[in-house]
């Protein structure tokens, strides 16, 4: 019954590439995929899918870069910073302000290198700020690759840091995303707020996605929007539709980032899925803490994946001290005794879903899973006695459904959690409910502070369970 604890992988970066992998999938069946990978028992490695993202991502356009290009006596000039032989050239007549035909110019070499030398012989006469065919300048390019000084000198000859790629992506962009500091710190003062807003995309996104503290600290300095969403069409190109910076610094398990932005107001409820879901798959107790103490919706519900009960309590039941610690916190467990159906006929369970159905679902409505539906699938059943016992701690005079009836008596130990169930209810349990529910899920960590003697605070946060 142990937590999974999530290790720390590498993530799809934002780029245009990966679109048509997940274009073609519904919301639901998207929202479904991540529940899935989300309830599997064991850490699953990429997909096809993902695996062929990820080689789109890593690969490069070979008819762009240096690399990939025939000998050429300029390049290697370039390459090997040697400017008397492009001082040789120009004195021979050669136009080193001449692009070739992907648009890059020897100025757009030397950036990519890292020679601010050959920059700076080369820039006479050339316009800094022309872009290849694939919308990179030279500002792009020595970004991408960290070359800080030429970074330096570009923006002191009036380099524009306002010229997006081809992915609509600015040079403050990329640089948050290689998580260098100095380059960032150079580029915050002259990057327009209004272009990284139309880019879809925050730098804060980027840096809390690969993990760059330091950067995430600069651009919250700068007081860039903490609960900037990413654009519609740049959120489909992840399985779990995140949206805010937060979530990437939560599925990353990176606690020190998640509290940064919580302090500078990060909202932990705007998510498709709630990044306190991502808490409890991960098993971190401190991430969880931290989103329940900055207003993170205890109760949380998944909007297109719709169940009768909290989907907190969905994530947390491989782990009975997890969906303790969440009950304890004020989860709601009564809506799963609720059941449609009571102590009436059931329908037959619905067979497992699968993303890659024949039938379209687009003019389908989701059904509401119901809690013994849910418990009664086979990788749940198991623990369904177990998962009921902890719940009945935490409401009162409620009835067994048939379907949880029927799972119950067909195990012999779990004869004890029926009679538990049948009502009515101890008072003194009764009472207990009755006083959290006053005092209200979001104020429940206050019962500390209750004029009341301290075993009857210890039995109220349950803390004694005799």
């Amino acid at each position: 019954m142990a937590t999974q604890i999530s290790t720390r992988g590498s993530q799809c970066t934002i780029g245009q590439e990966e679109y048509s992998l997940y274009s073609s999938l519904s919301e639901d069946e998207l929202v479904q995929m991540a529940i899935e990978q989300s309830l599997a028992d064991k850490t699953r490695g990429p997909t096809t899918a993902e695996a062929t993202a990820s080689a789109c991502t890593n690969r490069q356009p070979a008819h762009f870069y240096p690399w990939t290009r025939p000998a050429d006596p300029l390049i290697k000039a370039i390459k090997d910073g040697d400017e008397e032989a492009l001082k040789t050239m120009i004195k021979e007549g050669k136009n080193l302000a001449e692009p070739n035909k992907e648009g890059w110019l020897p100025l757009h070499e030397a950036a990519y290198y890292g020679q601010v030398g050959c920059l700076k012989v080369l820039q006479r006469g050339a316009d800094i700020n022309t872009q290849a065919s694939d919308n990179a300048s030279a500002l792009y390019e020595a970004c991408k690759n960290e070359h800080e000084e030429v970074v330096e000198f570009l923006l002191s000859q009036g380099a524009d840091a306002n010229k997006t790629n081809k992915d609509g992506l600015l040079p403050l962009h990329i640089a948050s995303k290689k998580g260098n500091y100095r380059i960032v710190q150079m580029l915050l003062p002259v990057t327009s707020r209004t272009r990284i807003r139309r880019s879809g995309v925050s730098p804060l996104h980027l840096a809390a996605e690969r993990n760059h503290d330091e950067v995430l600290e600069a651009l919250l300095s700068a007081r860039f929007d903490v609960n900037t969403p990413l654009a519609p069409e740049r959120a489909r190109l992840y399985e779990d539709r995140r949206s805010s910076a937060l979530y990437f610094a939560v599925v990353n398990n990176n606690v020190y980032a998640t509290e940064l932005l919580l302090q500078h107001g990060a909202d932990p409820n705007r998510d498709v899925i709630s990044p306190l879901l991502v808490a409890i798959r991960h098993g971190c107790l401190r991430t969880m803490q931290l989103l329940l103490d900055h207003g993170a919706n205890i109760d949380a519900y998944i909007a297109t994946h719709p169940t009768a009960f909290p989907a907190t309590i969905m994530f947390a039941m491989k782990c009975l001290s997890l969906l303790k610690f969440l009950m304890d916190l004020g989860c709601d467990g009564e809506p799963c005794f609720s059941c449609l159906y009571g102590n009436g006929p059931h329908p037959p369970a619905p067979q497992p879903s699968s993303r890659f159905n024949d039938a379209p679902a687009a003019d389908k409505e989701p059904s509401v899973v119901q809690f013994c539906e849910f418990v009664s699938a086979p990788e749940v059943s198991r623990w369904a006695g177990p998962i009921i016992d902890v719940l009945l701690d935490y409401v009162g005079n409620v009835q067994l459904c048939s379907r949880l009836k029927e799972h119950i008596d067909s195990f012999e130990d779990w004869a004890v959690i029926k009679e538990k169930a049948e009502p009515p209810r101890p008072l003194a349990h009764l009472c207990r409910l009755r006083v959290r529910k006053a005092i209200g899920k979001y104020r429940i960590k206050l019962l500390d502070t209750l004029p009341l003697p301290g075993r009857l605070i210890r039995y109220l946060k349950y803390e004694n369970t005799q």
